[in-house]
């Protein structure tokens, strides 16, 4: 059975050893580094379950999978509480134990991640705010370096809850306008009508309510950086004005028949693809190449990979702190969750789910069930197509359906671009072009 178990698992890529001798098999156990540990229930001069209850003693990190051919609920209890990962009963088909064992290999390198990002966590330094090491992540540290010293125009673009006011801020905090104030405007959150006078400000009696002159948030942000959040729900009538003080440098009050001089950096940004507004005449073409200078996208967080983690593990320790609870970490289930979900909020609703679990978990650890329901398996980014039930409307978007389809390929060809193209039916470099979309890592850096 070992022998017809090995060969079966090496064709599918597992690096395997076999013993036949509990002795040896804990004599090999003590040299080398395992993956995860499958054994037999019944053998001579040792049971499955003491070897697993070794196993655990020695080497906890490593998931063990009880073979038993009883399948009795009794035995399945014995080897859960001996520490076993699972147990498969006799006859098994191979799919089977490979399956049990793809499960058994995550979990432990999940565990890994989980204990190397506690680590990093603790020691992470974040820049101006911002926190990640994905590669995606890395080229954004990147850009507001090498334009933080520049007063040129900035445009973040992302969905919403990817962090780009704090990408704004890392920009003022790291320019020489950083001892300057840093003003912050919601363009889609101020009445229509209100939102002239809140940026350029108004002399006395131009309205009703206008008791007294006030000088708009342009004048106000002098020597310091404007930033223009939602720009791409600024109302048409006011992107002419706004064009025009950001090339004159200067704004007239409403109501005022004088301009004044202002010296404030532009940073706007939009949830909204701008370029696509100007085709549809929503947004002024000269507009969008005045804020469009230096462009700066946010990728969602889906695609950053173990950042995802690593954030998760920092609002961990946050909001342990904010509410008193030695909450320490999550469970390899939970990091498995995490990782599956494709957050349609972004950072923002990883932070809402996170407070919440520990705001609710009774463990040292946050477990599945803290979790809110769609991230504990009702909404997962490995859905398989066509498995649209668990979509809250019932619907995939065509661009959705076919990245879950095409991370589902690679996951099943373990990373193989090549099988992976093959069985999509695509070329090998429209694969490539799509899995750098998706923030999928190189690789190299799989390797």
């Amino acid at each position: 059975m070992c022998d017809v178990a090995a060969v079966s698992l090496r064709r599918h890529g597992f690096e395997v050893a076999t013993q036949t001798s509990p002795q040896e098999a804990m004599s090999l156990l003590a040299q080398q580094e395992f993956d995860a540990v499958v054994t037999d229930l019944q053998m001579p001069g040792m049971s499955g379950l003491a070897l697993c209850s070794h196993v655990v003693a020695n080497r906890p990190d490593t998931p063990v999978i009880v073979l038993t051919a009883f399948g009795s609920l009794e035995t399945a209890v014995a080897a859960i509480r001996a520490g076993a990962y699972d147990f498969v009963t006799k006859p098994f088909a191979m799919d089977v134990l490979r399956f049990a064992l793809d499960r058994a290999v995550q979990h432990r390198s999940l565990k890994s991640e989980i204990a190397r990002l506690r680590v990093a966590a603790a020691h992470a330094r974040p820049f101006e705010g911002l926190l990640g090491d994905s590669t995606s992540m890395q080229k954004v540290y990147d850009l507001i370096e090498r334009v933080s010293e520049t007063d040129a125009s900035v445009l973040i673009t992302g969905e919403s809850g990817t962090g780009k006011e704090l990408v704004a801020r890392a920009l003022h905090a790291r320019s020489a306008r950083r001892d300057g104030p840093f003003i912050a405007l919601n363009c889609a959150a101020v009445p229509a009508n209100l939102l002239e006078s809140e940026l350029f400000g108004h002399v006395r009696g131009a309205f009703t309510d206008a008791k007294a002159a006030r000088n708009g948030l342009f004048v106000d942000a002098s020597g310091g950086v404007i930033f223009l959040d939602e720009i791409g729900d600024l109302p048409a009538s006011l992107q002419p004005k706004l064009l025009r003080a950001l090339q004159e440098r200067r704004v007239r009050p409403v109501g005022g028949s004088g301009e004044i001089s202002f010296d404030a950096r532009i940073v706007a940004a939009t949830n909204r693809d701008l370029e696509l507004l100007v085709e549809e005449r929503q947004f002024r073409e000269d507009l969008f190449y005045r804020i469009n200078v230096i462009h700066i996208p946010l990728p969602p967080l889906r695609s950053r990979g173990n950042d995802i983690l690593l954030l998760a593990q920092h609002f961990i320790e946050h909001y342990a702190t904010t509410f008193r609870k030695t909450v320490s970490g999550m469970s390899a289930a939970v990091a498995q969750r995490l990782l599956a979900f494709s957050w349609p909020g972004n950072v923002r609703e990883l932070q809402n789910c996170v407070e919440r679990a520990v705001a609710l978990t009774r463990m040292s650890e946050i477990v599945v069930e803290d979790l809110p329901a769609k991230v504990q398996g009702g909404e997962s980014g490995d859905t398989p197509p066509g498995d649209e039930a668990t979509e809250p409307d019932g619907f995939l978007s065509l661009d959705e359906l076919e990245r879950r389809h095409i991370l589902r390929a690679m996951d099943i060809y373990r990373g193989n671009r090549g099988s992976a193209a093959d069985a999509l039916g695509i070329d090998r470099k429209t694969l490539y072009r799509k899995l750098r979309a998706y923030g999928y890592p190189k690789e190299e850096d799989r390797s």
